[in-house]
């Protein structure tokens, strides 16, 4: 394959429709990434930074892509994955996991994006073949009043949601927390709705929130705990009142592995972004199948790339569950500049052009700068 010559990076803002407790202004911020190889084809990538969410910001990963990671994958081959991640892995070292690894999914995102274009053929082709056509969308009930909650339930069923994750913790009381899922069981009894504690419970509140919650009908219980308190995750678990994912924590395959035979998870909320990309994403649900994990998918309010990557990773994957991605609720033009790409509904259909297929609009363009070049 014909290897990467340019490197350009930018900052691409999406204005946002809603609130949503991790975001503290108007905007989702972005970083993009665009390879251009020895024939002149592009490759674009996304970075999706929430400083109140992950603990890179947007602009640590404008300057490790700039200084650290774009001179490092010059001269390689963007269909060498494995090569693509040394080289990341060399220029920023790895701590617990995956070092930087939002940084690290722009690069990732790009290079199997430049990889689609070069041989002509979509990710999810490039992963191994679509096994779902479109994704369903499970749509985020994330509020501190239980009348907003009504409205947004009734936002989502205009929508033609069925299906809802409910974000649960502090500041919440537990009381509050079952009220919610109490409200969303009797709205929607029919569809699959999970809650999300984004690591806000400690262990005597998780154990004793974990049976109420599943005598309400929740499906399953994500991150209600820290991802280092291993002693209290296998307690939950063994306690076994519903199942039991983790996401924070979870970056790469060997989290995955070495959890899963701790006895900490029954599950994973699988977010590309959150792990370095789709090269570690589909490393991490190859050991699931192995392991007999559930699959559940999530992301960090991904705007159209880093959207479209999970996309063709859960499309690849052959998810049957409804999809946390709630870019298309919370980003402005249902998540995407490009109209072909637009959620229709609760479902996004996987795109079928090269690479991710997905066109950056000018605005994301005229905001790329080189930052390496050979």
């Amino acid at each position: 394959m014909s290897r990467i010559t340019k490197v350009e990076v930018g900052r691409r803002d999406y204005p946002l429709v809603g609130e949503f407790k991790f975001f503290k202004s108007g905007s989702r911020p972005t970083v993009l990434v665009r390879l251009t190889d020895a024939d002149g084809r592009h490759g674009y990538g996304q970075a999706v930074p929430v400083e109140t969410w992950t603990y890179e910001t947007v602009e640590s990963v404008e300057s490790t892509l700039r200084l650290y990671l774009a001179p490092a994958v010059l001269g390689a081959d963007p269909a060498d994955l494995a090569d693509i991640h040394a080289r990341m892995e060399r220029a920023i070292r790895p701590s617990f996991s995956v070092g930087q690894p939002l940084a690290k999914a722009a690069i990732d995102l790009a290079c199997h994006d430049l990889w689609g274009h070069q041989a002509g053929r979509p990710v999810a082709a490039l992963l191994g073949g679509v096994r779902a056509a479109e994704i369903r969308l499970s749509w985020t009930i994330n509020t501190t009043s239980l009348d907003a909650a009504d409205r947004l339930l009734e936002e989502g069923r205009a929508l033609g949601y069925g299906s809802f994750n409910i974000k649960l913790g502090p500041p919440q009381s537990p009381d509050y927390d079952l009220a919610l899922v109490r409200k969303v069981m009797a709205f929607a009894p029919g569809g699959l709705h999970w809650g999300d504690a984004n690591t806000g419970y400690d262990l005597d509140t998780a154990l004793a929130q974990a049976p109420r919650l599943a005598d309400l009908g929740l499906a399953a219980l994500e991150s209600p705990l820290p991802p280092n308190r291993i002693r209290a995750y296998q307690a939950l678990k063994r306690q076994g009142a519903l199942p039991i994912l983790m996401d924070e924590g979870v970056i790469s395959a060997v989290e995955a592995e070495e959890f899963a035979a701790l006895g900490m998870l029954d599950g994973i909320a699988m977010k590309v972004a959150r792990c370095g990309g789709l090269w570690h994403a589909a490393r991490i649900v190859e050991g699931m199948r192995r392991d007999g994990l559930a699959l559940f998918a999530s992301g960090l309010t991904d705007a159209e790339l880093s959207l479209a990557a999970s996309i063709h990773l859960f499309a690849w994957a052959g998810l049957e569950r409804p999809a946390a991605l709630n870019g298309p609720q919370y980003l402005d033009g249902r998540g995407t500049t490009d109209a072909a790409f637009r959620a229709r509904l609760d479902r996004v259909r996987v795109p079928d052009r090269p690479g991710l297929g997905i066109v950056p609009d000018a605005a994301a363009l005229q905001s790329l700068t080189p930052a390496a070049a050979s």
